[in-house]
C-alpha cells in the first residue's frame, strides 16, 4: 500500500514537536522531517519500514542541532565515524563503538557520499559478534552532526569532512570492505575493534 507522505509527515511532526516543543519551532522539526523523507524515500525498498526511518533519521537530526548550538546538555561523549559511503567501515566502527561502550558513549556514523544499503558482508561479520545492525542505514555527513560530536573518526573521505575548532579528529588507515571476501572483512573488524577499544579507553579514562 502506497503511503500519503502529507499525511505521515503531519504526524511525525506533530510527534516529534511533542517531544521537542521547548527546543525548536514547529518550522525546524518540519524541515528536519521533510529533509529525512527525501533523503530515505528514494533507496527505500519497503515502504512499510519509511515512516520509522524517517522518524528516527529527523530525530537524530534534531537532537545534533540542539546539540551543536547549546540548547542541550550533553550527558555522554559523542563520537562520530565518517567514511565515504557510510555503507561498510564507519557503520562497523560505531556498532562496535555502540556494544563495547555499554552506552557510555553516543556515536553516530555518516558518509560523504553515502550509498543506498550497508554492505551485507559487513552486517554478517558484525551478526558474528552479537551485535545486529537492524534498521541502520547509510546517512549523509552534516554540519550539525559534526558540530555536536567531541571526537571525529575519518576513514578514507580526505577532506571531505568540515573541520571545526576544538574537536577531536583521527584518520584511521582501515581498509575498505566493498568487494572483499568475508575473511578479509572480519579481518577489517576485528582491526576497527582494537582501535575502537582503545579510542574508548581514552574518551572513557
Amino acid at each position: 500500500m502506497d503511503l500519503d507522505r502529507d499525511t505521515v509527515t503531519r504526524q511525525l511532526v506533530d510527534d516529534l514537536s511533542y517531544s521537542n516543543r521547548d527546543v525548536f519551532d514547529t518550522d525546524v522539526i518540519e524541515a528536519a522531517v521533510t529533509g529525512a523523507w527525501d533523503l530515505l524515500a528514494p533507496p527505500s525498498t519497503i515502504s512499510t519500514y519509511l515512516p520509522i526511518l524517517v522518524a528516527r533519521q529527523a530525530r537524530e537530526q534534531l537532537m545534533a542541532t540542539a546539540q551543536a548550538e547549546g540548547r542541550i546538555a550533553k550527558k555522554v561523549p559523542e563520537l562520530l565515524f565518517v567514511c565515504v559511503q557510510n555503507a561498510g567501515r564507519s557503520q562497523m566502527a560505531a556498532a562496535l563503538a555502540e556494544h563495547l561502550s555499554a552506552r557510555r558513549v553516543h556515536v553516530r556514523s555518516a558518509g560523504s557520499a553515502p550509498t543506498g544499503e550497508i554492505h551485507p558482508v559487513v552486517v554478517e561479520v558484525l551478526r558474528e559478534r552479537g551485535i545486529a545492525l537492524g534498521t541502520a542505514y547509510p546517512k549523509p555527513l552534516t554540519d550539525s552532526v559534526v558540530r555536536a560530536a567531541d571526537v571525529i573518526i575519518t576513514m578514507g573521505c580526505g577532506d571531505s569532512c568540515p573541520y571545526f575548532p576544538g574537536k577531536r579528529y583521527e584518520d584511521w588507515e582501515v581498509a575498505d570492505p566493498a568487494g572483499q571476501s568475508i575473511e578479509v572483512v572480519r579481518e577489517i573488524r576485528d582491526d576497527i575493534q582494537a582501535r575502537v577499544t582503545a579510542l574508548l579507553r581514552s574518551v572513557l579514562h
